[in-house]
């Protein structure tokens, strides 16, 4: 029996198309069936290492997680990472393939489109049903000749669709009625059916307005569901939705939102820690003088966001910081950009040339055309506390910093620290999804830490995610409309 498929689409972007697929995966594997998920084209900086040596989106990995399977490139076989406003890398089934400007994308449709049928045959062999998550919105139909990710996959794969609206963002029946009204009698033929997503308060309220849907629309209806409050417990596809959970105290760790902040999934198990006072920092906003410890995070373009750093005046706030006693953390990117400088002779990141680092870690980075993609033990020098972790990034650090290591890594000496042991820089991105050391380098801050067990909770919590879905919508008829 061949496998089926169903594809959720969204009215726009953040409507929760992620969310809802994660939800339907846990559902579909607590009856027994063989689920995977799969996304035509993803764009994040978000980005998650495979079993299989590639990367592919993090909302992706929670979906494969729901499922209960390890990661797989086919999962997610086009992966556009942005380097600059009008650029992207170009990752095709976890490989670098080029990096192209908006302009130029459309021209590599036609091979994208073979490698996305490739991957979504192969998933379909291995599997009983995928479930396949749109980008964007099918309604933006000046993309629809170079689409692979919405109408244009459904379309030559034949897979039905269901379209998410987001009520949270008001206009929801303009949302699902006006999609329909611009998409084309081919494109509206393969809709199977809507649902509400993201409502708050009594949903008998909105009764009335979900009928009207119906009735514009001539589409099923498969519920409307109502906003789901531990969705900040789930790894984070955007790094807007980090720190969402306040609280007023505790050991405050401030996180740069940096303009390509890439891997930023290092922070949802610190979020949950409840003596822990998480701020991501946006752009205009001075660092406060009570962060304990400033992260500098992971960036798909190093050179770029130190430009983008100094700009905000976050250059000279970390000094003042490091004045005052404060702590850095510089993970991967952030690491390179706590150098004396970042050279790409060959113009990798962007234009050759080089940038003159914050200077707070005596060591030098070259940026390198190999990437570095692995999932790797380490030992924590100063704990002696084992970790996983993971690696994704070009470059190479050196400079007499390195002789005091944040790691070890099959007795090869990773990441730098100051002499004083403030300023600590590494490559090892997921070590705090690691909960031993976790509370280990936590409490050697002085911070307080959790017994937390961060996996269990995020399974909890897909599991409450699939439960929340059975009891709104109609799930049962969701899966049934695959085929």
């Amino acid at each position: 029996m061949a496998a089926r498929a169903l594809m959720i689409q969204g009215t726009g972007s953040n409507v929760g198309k992620s969310m809802l697929v994660a939800g339907l995966c846990r559902a579909a594997k607590r009856r027994g069936i063989n689920v995977a998920p799969f996304k035509p084209q993803n764009m994040s900086n978000n980005a998650a290492v495979t079993e299989d040596g590639g990367e592919i989106g993090r909302a992706q990995a929670l979906q494969a997680l729901a499922c209960g399977k390890p990661l797989s490139v086919h999962m997610n076989p086009v992966l556009l990472k942005p380097e600059t406003d009008t650029g992207a890398q170009v990752v095709v089934q976890g490989q670098r393939l080029a990096t192209a400007e908006a302009k130029d994308y459309g021209r590599l449709r036609e091979t994208l489109i073979e490698k996305v049928m490739e991957s979504f045959a192969r998933l379909k062999s291995e599997n009983d049903l995928v479930l396949v998550e749109g980008a964007g919105s099918p309604a933006e139909i000046n993309l629809r000749p170079r689409d692979i990710a919405n109408m244009g996959f459904a379309c030559r794969a034949d897979v039905p669709v269901i379209l998410a609206g987001d009520i949270d963002r008001g206009g929801v029946i303009a949302q699902i009625v006006g999609s329909q009204a611009v998409l084309s009698d081919e494109d509206n033929a393969m809709i199977a059916g809507f649902l509400v997503n993201k409502f708050r308060g009594d949903v008998r309220l909105f009764e009335d307005g979900y009928a009207m849907i119906e009735e514009a629309t001539g589409w099923r209806g498969y519920g409307i569901l109502p906003y789901f409050r531990d969705a900040w417990r789930l790894p984070a596809e955007d790094a807007v939705e980090i720190g969402a959970e306040k609280r007023d105290a505790g050991f405050h760790i401030v996180c740069l939102a940096l303009s390509r902040i890439a891997n930023f999934d290092d922070l949802d198990p610190l979020e949950q820690e409840e003596g822990v006072r998480l701020t991501m920092l946006g752009p205009g906003r001075a660092i406060p003088g009570d962060a304990d410890l400033v992260i500098i995070p992971g960036t798909k373009s190093t050179r770029g966001d130190l430009e983008f750093l100094r700009m905000q005046g976050w250059d000279i706030d970390l000094l003042a910081h490091v004045r005052r006693g404060g702590r850095v953390l510089g993970i991967c990117g952030g690491y390179q950009m706590l150098g004396r400088v970042v050279r790409d002779p060959d113009g990798i990141e962007g234009p050759a040339g080089e940038t003159e680092g914050l200077g707070l870690l005596d060591i030098e980075t070259v940026m390198t055309p190999e990437k570095r993609l692995c999932e790797t033990g380490a030992i924590h020098v100063g704990s002696g506390q084992a970790f996983r972790g993971y690696e994704i990034h070009i470059g190479r650090s050196e400079g007499p910093d390195r002789a005091r290591p944040f790691a070890r890594i099959d007795g090869v000496d990773e990441g730098a620290a100051s002499p004083d042991g403030r300023i600590v820089g590494s490559y090892l991105h997921g070590m705090f999804r690691d909960d031993d050391f976790r509370a280990a380098w936590l409490r050697a801050l002085g911070a307080e830490a959790s017994e937390a067990r961060y996996g269990a909770v995020v399974e909890t919590v897909l599991d409450g995610l699939a439960d929340h879905m059975e009891a709104h919508l109609d799930v049962p008829g969701l899966l049934a409309a695959a085929r």
